[in-house]
């Protein structure tokens, strides 16, 4: 899958990625897609709450070398 853009948020704790991608949905248009890129052990929860919460489609996860990376659709 493609993304529109992309935040490196590896190395930060919650609930700085999750912050992080907040504000750049908030600046995104409806339907493009956000790569999140997080390390912290807590975003696999975090991320989907979030997309849930904030009315964003979570796309998934995959796992790379030392890091996370979701894919949230803006709602």
């Amino acid at each position: 899958m493609t993304w529109d853009q992309e935040i490196d948020a590896t190395g930060l704790l919650c609930p700085l990625p999750v912050l992080k991608a907040r504000k750049r949905l908030s600046a995104m248009q409806s339907g493009q897609v956000l790569r999140l890129l997080a390390s912290d052990p807590m975003a696999v929860v975090d991320v989907p709450h979030f997309c849930t919460e904030a009315g964003h489609e979570f796309q998934g996860m995959n796992e790379l070398e030392g890091t996370r990376a979701y894919l949230i659709r803006r709602g």
